[in-house]
């Protein structure tokens, strides 16, 4: 029971959970309302083959990381330790090519491998970049933090084109439902991917000590902990400023409930983190400011809901 324990602990069941459900609320809030009547032939064998392929993917990836991050973890948190306390070395690689290999042998059967093959692609490429990720990117100056914010905006991204096919993008026969779906499609990878270059340069921030230790040329540690500071707090100005944009465009058509759970649940938290960032010093601090930067990443996601009812 303990292994099992740990095995969840090391794929990060929860994160786990949270890729599933973006991928599902993408498919049931924003595809089906759109595309109501209209499902292609297998449309749900598909998406859940993909669902599962994206969740064993970034699994490997949470194991591959662990992998080579045993000693910095070590310092920046010795408690939370996986591989090589509690499961082997040689499993957790083992585990690692497992679940990659699955993961892309899923993505080619959801597909029709003649007209998708650049999303099997796409995950190979994934899998790779999550590899070369945790062996040297994220011990670079923010590349590795633009990998992972591409990645989390892949989640999104994968679901979309399984459903259009890229020639179709931008000359579709049914424009206006076409050009709904684009532009959905775009907010919320945009969404993901600004709020997971905020969440990483936090991170570098709470681990800067370990990192600092074994050589890692991080944000914080290249840049100073100011000038990281600079760059969240403009990247949360941008957000901010692009969900107040949203509202207005909304607000027009009586979507006020959706508008009231925007400002409560994310630009306020969104304002709040900025707030406090700039008297944050401490990993425990810094640490705070990921889980309420996570608590955003959710909120953000859940108003997909919205869309399900007003589409």
């Amino acid at each position: 029971m303990r292994l099992i324990a740990a095995f969840f602990q090391l794929i990060r069941l929860p994160n786990l959970f949270f890729i599933a459900l973006t991928q599902t609320l993408f498919q049931y809030c924003i595809f089906y309302p759109l595309f109501r009547g209209e499902m292609p032939a297998g449309d749900n064998k598909q998406f859940i083959l993909l669902v599962i392929a994206s969740v064993l993917i970034a699994a490997a990836g949470y194991i591959i990381n662990d992998y080579f991050d045993v000693n910095i973890d070590q310092v920046n948190k010795p408690d939370k330790i996986v591989v090589d306390k509690l499961i082997h070395r040689r499993w957790a690689i083992a585990w690692h090519m497992i679940l990659s290999v699955s993961g892309i042998i899923l993505t080619a059967l959801a597909l029709p491998l003649l007209q998708k093959w650049y999303l099997v692609l796409g995950n190979i490429l994934v899998v790779i970049l999550l590899w070369f990720y945790s062996t040297t990117y994220k011990k670079s100056v923010l590349i590795g933090n633009v990998i992972i914010a591409l990645l989390t905006a892949w989640t999104i991204l994968i679901i979309y084109f399984s459903k259009i096919d890229i020639s179709d993008v931008f000359a579709a026969a049914d424009l206006e439902r076409q050009a709904k779906f684009f532009r959905l499609t775009v907010l919320y990878a945009s969404f993901a991917f600004i709020i997971s270059l905020v969440r990483e340069a936090i991170k570098d921030m709470e681990d800067m000590t370990g990192d600092a230790r074994y050589n890692c040329l991080t944000m914080p540690i290249a840049w100073g902990i100011n000038a990281t500071k600079i760059y969240v707090a403009v990247w949360l100005i941008v957000l901010v400023l692009m969900l107040l944009i949203i509202q207005a465009y909304i607000l027009p058509y009586g979507w006020w409930l959706p508008a009231i759970f925007c400002i409560l649940l994310i630009i306020y938290p969104l304002v709040n983190i900025f707030y406090r960032l700039f008297k944050s010093y401490t990993q425990h601090e810094f640490h705070n400011l990921s889980n309420r930067t996570k608590f955003v990443m959710l909120t953000g996601i859940l108003s997909m809901i919205f869309f399900g009812i007003y589409l």
